[in-house]
């Protein structure tokens, strides 16, 4: 419950603190997504290794969102946000003075477990502090700020790895998080402490099945192709996950708190929405990798250069975003989720063109235009799709929905760095395999758009649920919209 609520005025100093605390983990991908080679040119390894400077930040992130907000059930919102932006801080401070790939990348996992921290407290919070009318606009701030952390973002990357301030290359993208964490905490001062009226357990053996599934699941993918071993290590990986769902159910039907509410599965809208949720964050973020890897490693132009290229496909998403949001999914619904899955498609043929057409050594000059298509297509959808992933869904499976949304968003950007990361990395070297292998992984992305297409179809309905009449005997309630 809350025990403090600040003045007015300070209400909206505190709200930017969250808001500008989302935005920093958002830019924090993004911007090491795009400094990536430039980190693996200075400090050697694999060049697999690429893969690892996100997957490393989005994994444990996946995985311990859902806990995040448990914990700030029980402990309480604020100090766990101010405890993860502080982790976070320090992490990025040792990530930018890491002398080896291996501390890096020990570094960028720690970054993620405080992300986890941080962002699942945002809505809880944001509720605490307002209500009514002043609350629609305080969570209508999210969807622009992450739009701008999204346009920003790989041009901020290309920027500080270019300007290489005081001879510090790459290492200026995370020194560039202390200034916005030190602002963060500032404003923070100005949040109530909140937490759950009635404080959940906290179901650890769930947490540790979870990490440990997801862990085996995605990590065969980076940076190896399938052999008998990571085909054995994804099947372990996938029946701990078997393991954590019947946890999961027994804890429930215990009376205990899972960490995942059981009930989300009764029906298939919700299971769907989070393999396509899987789908399409594997196709954009997986997407960013591999135009980043084609463009420095694969033809040698600068950072620079490759921050610019993402810059369009930031600019419509956000362009897109917005008019999906303000307008279009009010009026069209569901429509606009599958236009947009139809417009990002058009986007990826587009780049494949665009590769397909570019002499072997020069710069593919019609890719940006096709990823001005692609960054139309994945705004048009998001927010249509988190419309209607979370309508169906009862008041006390929000908190569950919205934390296991939000965690399988990070997941499908892990695996998409890993999968669509390894096609391009396996389709040889040279400027002519360097443009084949983005075109397969483009290719691959197409494919991973139709099992979001399917998936979202199968979103729209739920089957009648049958309740325990007042008076004894059953009735059928009709499906919700």
């Amino acid at each position: 419950m809350t025990t403090h609520h600040p003045p007015n005025p300070s209400r909206w100093l505190a709200l930017g603190a969250l808001l500008l605390g989302e935005a920093m983990n958002l830019l924090d991908a993004t911007v090491v997504q795009v400094a990536a080679p430039a980190i693996h040119a200075d400090l050697g390894g694999a060049v697999s290794d690429v893969q690892w400077f996100g997957a490393a930040y989005t994994l444990p992130f996946a995985v311990l969102l859902v806990t995040g907000g448990r914990l700030g059930d029980i402990l309480g919102r604020r100090r766990l946000f101010v405890t993860g932006v502080i982790g976070f801080t320090c992490a990025s401070v040792a990530c930018a003075a890491a002398p080896a790939v291996g501390i890096l990348i020990a570094f960028r996992a720690l970054q993620g477990a405080a992300a986890a921290l941080v962002v699942p407290q945002t809505i809880g919070l944001i509720k605490a502090m307002f209500s009514g009318p002043e609350m629609s606009r305080a969570l209508g701030g999210i969807g622009p700020v992450m739009g701008l952390a999204a346009v920003c973002g790989p041009v901020l990357g290309g920027v500080l790895t270019h300007a290489d301030l005081f001879g510090s290359s790459w290492r200026a993208v995370f020194v560039v998080n202390v200034p916005v964490a030190a602002a963060v905490l500032v404003l923070a001062r100005g949040l109530p402490e909140d937490r759950a009226p009635v404080r959940p357990t906290l179901d650890v053996p769930g947490t540790l099945l979870a990490m440990t599934g997801t862990g085996l699941l995605v990590l065969p993918l980076i940076g190896s192709g399938l052999s008998s071993l990571s085909c054995a290590t994804m099947a372990t990986g996938a029946a701990v996950l078997v393991v954590f769902a019947l946890h999961q159910r027994r804890l429930a039907a215990a009376g205990r708190t899972p960490l995942v509410e059981p009930g989300l599965f009764a029906q298939r809208a919700f299971p769907a929405a989070l393999v396509a949720s899987t789908a399409f964050f594997a196709v954009t973020n997986g997407l960013v990798t591999v135009v980043v890897l084609q463009l420095q490693p694969g033809l040698g132009v600068g950072v620079l250069a490759s921050g610019l290229t993402l810059a369009p496909w930031s600019c419509g998403l956000a362009v897109a975003s917005w008019a999906a949001g303000a307008h279009l999914v009010r009026r069209w619904g569901r429509r606009v989720m599958w236009a947009g899955l139809g417009v990002l498609l058009g986007g990826l043929c587009g780049a494949v063109t665009a590769y397909a057409s570019t002499v072997p050594g020069t710069y593919p000059w019609a890719l940006p235009l096709a990823l001005t298509v692609v960054g139309c297509g994945a705004g048009l959808f998001a927010p249509a799709f988190f419309t209607l992933a979370l309508a169906p869904i009862r008041p006390q499976e929000t908190g569950s929905a919205a934390g296991l949304l939000n965690a399988v968003q990070q997941f499908g950007a892990t695996v998409g760095v890993a999968v669509l990361g390894s096609v391009y990395l396996h389709g040889g070297e040279g400027a002519g395999a360097s443009l084949r292998a983005a075109q397969g992984a483009f290719w691959a992305a197409a494919g991973l758009v139709g099992v979001a297409l399917v998936a979202s179809g199968a979103m729209g309905e739920r089957r009648p649920v049958r309740r325990l009449r007042p008076g004894g005997g059953w009735s059928r309630s009709s499906p919700r919209p």
